[in-house]
């Protein structure tokens, strides 16, 4: 058997045992062992000698301990209550507007991202605050958990973002250009979603009715209850891009930050500081399975020759590039029914990445190309976690609305699908969306 049909063999085979609902780390492993077995005939001495070498690797590189820093940051904010003075925030500013509620949990998402860099984390600790008050306030049931699940994706998008974390390393990418190079992307996607909910209301003013109007100086103390949770994000993202901090310096920064505040506030006690430390272990742990899992299937692809040769292959085939950069967006969207957004990131980009590089955008330079791909990849990804049957926001919020049918909450979310991909057909066209702002800084 070649290389190719191997690498192909196992690359089906994951895919197989993913459908199983085996676990994506093992699988990866599993699918990693069969191709060092089948490529060295069956002679167990190279699978191990490389299991060794690659579990020192990984788990002793320094630019991973940023992971569970961020992750130790996004559970501070999560059992802190800081969500809250996010959510009463934009309802302060916004909640008398028709639809303004849902708008509000959209912002306070987009907010919460800043801090916490985890979809899953965004939606379901957002759904927890916003839902009760959006059913209260008459909205329905089918805009409320669709808004929620679609903005619950901004904890990934707003920097800083554990994917795009692991594109860096796998890419040897700049942390730093990469969050600065989401901060407009993320934007967008925040705004496209409330044109969205307008649209929704204007269309059906009964999903969103407006609420009473909320005075000044509570705005003004909603206000000042935030001031310390943007102060986080400037310092971490501002901190990493300007040098001044390492993105493991400016993330345990960030994390002593959200647990002090987390304190102060009066959110957080003992329970719910043993309750981040757990999560942020087992979040932790699961993150660098899937990372080890990862490097060993990556490893047996290469000796496979598979990415090389895929990567030649579309070089030579004279395909339009941009007809191979959809070709392998549309990948990520199918990829999304069966597995996770960092399963998704690690598998494929050691495969896609030399391709879209040895590719012609518009006449980019290679650096351009590697932060602008790398922020549309992270934009499909995300789809996965919303786009039905099995969006895990989708499974999130559901669990949080049992009141309301899981297939009214994937119609809700279809509105802000067509968002998503008019986002993304814009970064495709209007590259500079994604690269002005690391240009101009």
């Amino acid at each position: 058997m070649s290389g190719m049909a191997i690498g192909l063999s196992i690359f089906g085979g994951l895919l197989a045992l993913l459908a199983l609902r085996v676990h994506v780390g093992v699988g990866m492993l599993l699918g990693g062992a069969a191709g060092f077995l089948a490529i060295n005939g069956g002679n167990p001495s190279s699978l191990l000698f490389t299991l060794n070498h690659l579990a020192y690797a990984r788990l002793s590189n320094y630019d991973l301990a940023v992971v569970p820093l961020f992750m130790l940051m996004g559970q501070f904010a999560t059992h802190g209550g800081l969500s809250r003075a996010l959510f009463r925030f934009a309802a302060a500013f916004i909640g008398h507007w028709r639809g303004g509620l849902a708008m509000a949990a959209t912002g306070a998402c987009a907010g919460f991202g800043a801090i916490c860099g985890s979809s899953l984390a965004t939606a379901a600790t957002m759904g927890q605050v916003a839902l009760p008050e959006l059913r209260a306030h008459g909205y329905s049931g089918r805009l409320s958990t669709g808004t929620l699940a679609a903005a619950g994706t901004l904890g990934i998008l707003i920097p800083p973002s554990v994917p795009l974390v692991i594109y860096a390393v796998l890419t040897q990418e700049s942390i730093g250009k990469l969050f600065v190079a989401a901060v407009i992307p993320g934007l967008i996607a925040m705004t496209g979603y409330m044109l969205v909910i307008r649209l929704l209301v204007t269309l059906d003013p009964r999903a969103g009715p407006a609420t009473a109007k909320v005075s000044w100086p509570e705005r003004l103390r909603a206000a000042v209850a935030v001031l310390p949770v943007l102060g986080v994000f400037v310092v971490v993202i501002v901190g990493i891009y300007d040098g001044w901090a390492n993105p493991t310096e400016a993330a345990s920064i960030g994390a002593a930050a959200c647990g002090i505040l987390a304190v102060a506030t009066g959110g957080m006690r003992w329970p719910g500081l043993r309750a981040s430390l757990v999560g942020t272990a087992h979040a932790t742990g699961m993150i660098f399975l899937i990372l080890l899992g990862a490097d060993l299937l990556n490893s047996g692809l290469a000796l496979t020759q598979l990415p090389v040769e895929l990567a030649n292959w579309v070089k030579d085939s004279g395909m339009p590039p941009l007809s191979v950069l959809l070709a392998i967006l549309l990948i990520y969207v199918l990829l999304g029914c069966v597995m996770d957004s960092l399963a998704m990131i690690l598998l494929t980009i050691p495969i896609f990445y030399p391709m879209v590089m040895g590719l012609d955008f518009f006449g980019m330079s290679v650096a351009d190309k590697s932060i602008w791909f790398g922020i549309l990849a992270l934009m499909v990804v995300e789809i996965g976690l919303v786009h039905p049957p099995v969006g895990m926001n989708l499974f999130i919020i559901h669990k949080l609305a049992r009141d309301v049918p899981y297939g009214e909450t994937a119609k809700g979310v279809l509105p802000f699908l067509a968002s998503d991909f008019l986002r993304i057909a814009l970064l495709i066209a209007f590259p500079a969306l994604s690269l002005w702002l690391v240009r101009s800084m």
